[in-house]
């Protein structure tokens, strides 16, 4: 049977199921600092109602991770939970404003290189998603369809630093070369457990050298 991508209430509540089900380990070094990410589900202008997650490229003149592909997200401010932080985090950056009841839930904490916990919160943003991209905090907007993202050409595996380690990149069509974690490693987990109802941990894979800083 051909699996349907379709940004309608069955693919929403097929997400919430797959959340539902899955336990998101929670990272317990509290020496990192907390961000968040949001993994927004819309449909792409040119994909008429096919599902697919927002991705930004970071502009070249930010200090940290400049020019890099990056879900909207940032650190949390103070007493604020990871759930409002992506929520904030999303209006800021590409000015789309969305309810909490929106949030469908949460994946597995990401510690990070460069010293942060990366908490993906899961918000669902239904057809044709109104962004306004910040120029001060994005570069350029893409749209990754889940008929990628479901691909079992990713990921793809290197070799890092630490031999025990791989890190872990993707190759998307829509971007034309590899992506790579940590919002590579991010996106397959968000595809393992919201796309296919695994419980796919992603935490121990690295990241390449040029983002640790």
């Amino acid at each position: 049977m051909e699996k349907s991508y379709r940004v309608d209430q069955q693919l929403k509540r097929q997400m919430q199921q797959n959340l539902s089900a899955f336990t998101p380990e929670v990272e317990t070094n509290t020496t990192l600092r907390n961000a968040a990410v949001a993994l927004v589900i819309t449909n792409a202008p040119a994909c008429n109602d096919e599902a697919s997650i927002l991705l930004t490229r970071r502009p070249a003149k930010l200090n940290q991770h400049s020019g890099q592909y990056a879900l909207p997200g940032g650190k949390l401010d103070h007493n604020e939970t990871v759930f409002d932080a992506a929520r904030r985090e999303l209006e800021e950056e590409l000015g789309l404003s969305l309810p909490a009841e929106n949030i469908l839930g949460r994946l597995d904490d990401y510690p990070t290189r460069s010293g942060f916990c990366i908490s993906p919160v899961v918000i669902w943003a239904g057809l044709d998603a109104d962004i306004k991209p910040s120029p001060d905090e994005v570069d350029a907007v893409f749209y990754i369809p889940f008929s990628q993202l479901d691909s079992d050409e990713i990921p793809i595996f290197e070799t890092g630093a630490d031999p025990a380690r791989p890190v872990l990149c993707s190759a998307f069509s829509t971007l034309g070369h590899r992506m790579y974690a940590p919002t590579a490693a991010v996106m397959y987990q968000f595809r393992e457990v919201v796309i296919r109802g695994l419980a796919t941990r992603v935490n121990h894979f690295d990241q390449p050298e040029f983002a640790w800083h």
